[in-house]
């Protein structure tokens, strides 16, 4: 029978128990540091008689070690979970920021922030795709652009400032290469292969060399531009001696994309009339279909700090006048909770009778009854909404909730992103439009891109 033992890997809970190890113990590393440094005093003089010293001494700083183990601990769990390939680069960017002093590492903390990746990989990685994306060109945040069979996605995007290590257009093409790779199961993207990036542009290259990892760079002889395309990624990168960059997808890659976005908006909250014709509705009706998503809380106060309704009472304690807010459609009273919490007088108005009864239960005024049937009155400072979504629905909520808004208020509708990018309702109400962040109302139960108008009466 053979002695050898199987390696088990290496768990969270080993990492935590390690790094409480050596924090329990750090007294006890110093001192013997130091007395390792008194011995060797000793050892290089006679009858304690210096000549000159042959080492440097060395101060540790207790607080500055645990936060050095801490960091190294956060980052040893990082690693071990894979994070890297899960995490989007917004999230990567903040774990960075994070990383200047990071939290006790404990199991309950690792977990809170790591868990999530586990329990979820495919939708992070689809999110960090969407993320990506959706700063890169409007058409990434229409979920109407996105649907399998529309030909609505751009084949190329333009990025600038694609310079040397550190550069925004740099880091922009490597954060669309590993979305792309996350969502496509693929390694990510290794540093050797973006050095590839900092020597285009640079020089001039002589047609037909073949770079390092065997892909060839395309060179024009008048100097314009230079071409690359990373093996096995479906992307081209096409540089400018301005410094712009054009990000070109095959049509393979092109269609991982689409179904990506596809299957991370989903079909749960249609936005856009089906291609079946269908009997017009009178326009007051309230559609059969609607589907409730009630407003994430993250959403409402973003929301609400960008018209300015803020709480009556500061951290400074300087008082601000109580507001008279409309919430039209306000469901089970999601918004109006925290319009009551900032001091300000809310009335809601809720066609579902068990969701007006639940907004009531918890204090709310609420009307039951069709919103799109109350007579318009222009009493309100402010009015704020989440309409339905379903076939444009919005449109008719949109142009009567403006009605109840008194002169010198504001209105803010939350909207899917197609209203902006596939209709142009800022452009068309006279507002300014908003986006949310990337799956802002996914605990809600849909991912679909989402934003605001703000419109001033």
């Amino acid at each position: 029978m053979s002695n050898r033992t199987i390696a088990l890997p290496v768990t969270v809970a080993d990492i935590v128990e390690e790094y409480d190890a050596k924090i329990a113990g750090l007294g006890e590393s110093i001192a013997r540091f130091e007395a390792a440094q008194t011995a060797m005093r000793s050892a290089t003089c006679i009858q304690g008689v210096y000549a000159e010293s042959v080492f440097t001494d060395a101060r540790f700083y207790e607080n500055a070690i645990k936060l050095n183990l801490r960091k190294s601990g956060w980052k040893a769990v990082y690693r071990r979970l894979d994070v890297e390939r899960l995490a989007s680069a917004k999230d990567k960017k903040l774990f960075e920021q994070t990383l200047a002093d990071p939290p006790a590492l404990t199991l309950d903390n690792a977990k809170a922030t790591f868990g999530k990746y586990l329990l979820q990989p495919r939708f992070h990685a689809l999110r960090g795709l969407a993320e990506v994306f959706s700063g890169l060109d409007p058409a990434y945040k229409s979920h109407s652009k996105v649907k399998i069979g529309v030909a609505g996605l751009p084949k190329r995007v333009i990025i600038g400032n694609v310079g040397g290590y550190g550069s925004w257009g740099r880091d922009r093409l490597r954060d669309i290469l590993n979305a792309l790779a996350a969502a496509q199961g693929k390694p990510l993207v290794e540093h050797d292969e973006l050095t590839r990036v900092d020597r285009l542009g640079g020089f001039e290259h002589r047609a037909g060399e073949v770079a390092f990892d065997g892909s060839p760079i395309k060179a024009y002889r008048d100097g314009k531009d230079v071409e690359w395309t990373p093996p096995a990624r479906g992307v081209t990168l096409k540089k400018f001696l301005n410094g712009n960059g054009h990000v070109i997808f095959d049509a393979p890659t092109l269609l991982d994309i689409n179904r990506a976005l596809a299957e991370f908006y989903g079909e749960v909250l249609p936005d856009a009339e089906d291609d079946a014709p269908k009997a017009k509705r009178a326009s007051t009706n309230v559609s059969a279909d609607l589907q409730f998503y009630p407003t994430p809380r993250k959403a409402i106060e973003t929301v609400l700090d960008e018209i300015g309704l803020a709480p009556t009472r500061d951290r400074w304690n300087d008082a601000t006048p109580a507001r008279a807010v409309l919430e039209p459609s306000c469901g089970d009273g999601r918004i109006l909770d925290v319009i009551r919490e900032r001091g300000h007088r809310g009335l809601g108005v809720e066609v579902h009778p068990a969701r007006a009864a639940a907004a009531k239960t918890k204090g709310h005024a609420v009307i039951v009854a069709n919103f799109l049937e109350r007579p318009a009155e222009p009493l309100f400072d402010f009015v704020v909404l989440n309409p339905p979504f379903s076939g444009r629905h919005w449109m008719k909520h949109l142009a009567h909730a403006k009605r109840f808004v008194k002169p010198g208020g504001t209105l803010a509708c939350i909207l899917p992103a197609s209203a902006e990018y596939d209709h142009g309702v800022a452009k068309e109400h006279g507002g300014e439009w908003h986006d949310l962040p990337v799956a802002s109302f996914s605990e809600s139960g849909t991912n679909i891109p989402t934003g605001f108008l703000v419109w001033r009466a």
